[in-house]
């Protein structure tokens, strides 16, 4: 039998390309980011090693991790940004040690995460007092509350669910987030409201606690696909909740 070689050509791949380096642990980011992000956007994903247990031992042990998990990217893709999806683990680490060791493994021209794009979230509102809701135990956000003021940004009134395994935060339901959320927002004066951590299934509450609030109401995934889609020119999602994308 004869083989038959068919000639072809080959398309230029103009959609933005945008990377993600999900937790091995995180079952609701990479369903959130597709939903958050505009049309046409081209995302690949990758996972860096997490421990089920979360700590500040763990969350910087990531550190280890983050150039392997970027390598397994296509070796010729060359991205628009890259996100790392860690709240707590980013600000155990560093921001700008983050951006080093995901270059590393691949070639992005912009490297965000959530806690920088929480900080030019909060910047682009003209928001400086935040109420902050975290699923962690005290010893992991106390971390992510030095960084935000660090940056100008003031933890006004804070609150957990005090828990440590990512399997339970992922599963910590809508009723659960919207009654401490107004719980906290009940105790301080504050600008807006910040629900921490990208395993926490928080883009459905968001719409409503606005309208309950009036204020902004900001989430780990909701503000690092804005951030993500701010560095390369995009139009959010036609789905995407919440003040940050319309004001």
């Amino acid at each position: 039998m004869t083989e038959r070689v068919f000639p072809y050509r080959t398309a230029d791949l103009t959609a933005p390309r945008l990377g993600l380096i999900a937790l091995q642990a995180d079952e609701t980011i990479e369903g959130d980011l597709r939903r958050l992000m505009s049309d046409g956007v081209e995302m690949l994903v990758s996972r860096v090693a997490s421990d089920v247990e979360v700590t500040r031992d763990t969350l910087a042990a990531m550190e280890g991790h983050l150039t392997a998990a970027a390598a397994l990217f296509p070796a010729d893709m060359q991205f628009d940004v890259v996100g790392y999806g860690c709240t707590s683990g980013t600000a155990q680490i560093g921001d700008l040690r983050v951006a080093e060791k995901v270059r590393s493994g691949t070639r992005a021209a912009h490297v965000t995460q959530p806690l920088s794009a929480l900080v030019a979230a909060c910047r682009s509102l003209g928001v400086r007092r935040l109420a902050v809701l975290s699923p962690y135990v005290a010893e992991v956000s106390a971390r992510l509350r030095e960084v935000l003021q660090s940056q100008g940004i003031e933890t006004a009134v804070f609150g957990s669910f005090h828990v440590s395994t990512e399997a339970t935060v992922v599963r910590i339901d809508a009723p659960s987030i919207r009654s401490a959320a107004l719980a906290l927002v009940g105790e301080a004066d504050v600008d807006a409201v910040f629900l921490s951590c990208t395993n926490l299934r928080t883009l459905d509450v968001i719409t409503p606690l606005e309208a309950q609030l009036d204020m902004p109401v900001l989430s780990s995934n909701q503000v690092l696909a804005w951030h993500m889609m701010e560095l390369v020119g995009l139009p959010p999602g036609c789905h995407a909740p919440g003040r940050l994308f319309t004001h």
